[in-house]
């Protein structure tokens, strides 16, 4: 076996224990460090878990960069080098193998690799989904992860390369139970209108990386930021959808494609807009602010989130 990388792996986990032993099994072999930062699951996630580290911290669910970040300032982290990881994922020895070189060059501080996204056992291969670039490996002394609800990135001061590692994006929810990834896509529609609402009506400063003259993600954000956010609700789900569906090319992917385009916009980001409408609706209506109809209805303290 090859010395492993001086790398900590840092992975969020709830009721994970579908995803997490073919997650943790695809990075055991090739790095010295582990970090499970655990929202209480339920099921036998911290079991699993502890077969290969015993590095296991429970931590109250915010949202997914509040938990990141305390596990960044609270958790023993060997390495200066860090990994982000979902339980989802999963990384192949080819990865390793190309992280290795740059790991050992030492001349970049963060590096993007390329999500391939699988749903019903189809790789998404069309609709601008591949190869989409994320930043997941970075030293920690150069980056820091955006405080934000939704849609959260990695920013680093230094130098960044964009990898060849392709690192599979392959749940059970996706593949095997569209009901539990339904549920969860609820949850990321109401902290998405949240998000949405705070930049809207400039309740606090958003944490971003939008840059039009940035790398991929920078401009994307950017771009997410600038022109969706100002396109009229209801409007943008259809236009999302004749993007990635006709514009690039997502028909190519079959049924499985047209599936997961059409949930993507008419569910999920139809659903978006419904909360934000609603919620809009129910503040005039009540002569409530958006953060007191949001801890009213949906439980989540907009304000005191924003102190923390």
């Amino acid at each position: 076996m090859t010395n492993k990388l001086p790398i900590t792996a840092i992975i969020m986990t709830y009721n994970e224990e579908r995803n997490l032993r073919e997650c943790l099994e695809s990075v055991y072999e090739y790095i010295d460090d582990i970090i499970i930062v655990d929202s209480f699951s339920e099921d036998k996630t911290e079991e699993i878990a502890r077969e290969y580290t015993g590095k296991f911290y429970p931590n109250k669910w915010i949202n997914y960069s509040k938990q990141y970040l305390w596990g960044i300032a609270n958790t023993d982290i060997k390495n200066e080098w860090v990994l982000r990881l979902d339980a989802d994922e999963r990384w192949t020895k080819e990865g390793f193998d190309e992280l290795r070189k740059i790991v050992e060059e030492d001349k970049a501080d963060g590096v993007y690799v390329k999500m391939k996204i699988f749903f019903m056992g189809r790789f998404i291969k069309h609709g601008a989904f591949y190869p989409n670039y994320f930043l997941r490996v970075y030293k920690r002394s150069k980056g820091a992860m955006e405080d934000r609800w939704m849609d959260e990135h990695i920013k680093v001061d230094g130098v960044t390369v964009h990898s060849n590692i392709d690192v599979i994006e392959s749940n059970y929810d996706r593949q095997e139970n569209i009901a539990l990834w339904t549920t969860k896509h609820n949850g990321y529609s109401t902290r998405e209108a949240v998000e949405f609402l705070i930049a809207k009506h400039k309740i606090h400063n958003i944490d971003t990386v939008a840059n039009l003259f940035g790398n991929k993600t920078e401009r994307k954000r950017w771009m997410k930021e600038n022109i969706y956010f100002k396109t009229p609700l209801f409007v943008r789900p259809f236009m999302y959808f004749v993007y990635r569906y006709f514009f690039k090319l997502g028909f190519l992917d079959g049924k499985e494609g047209f599936i997961f385009h059409t949930l993507h916009a008419f569910w999920y980001r139809f659903l978006v807009d419904t909360k934000v409408y609603q919620i809009e609706k129910l503040a005039k209506k009540n002569n409530q602010t958006i953060q007191e109809v949001v801890k009213d209805h949906y439980g989540m303290d907009i304000d005191a989130a924003n102190e923390k």
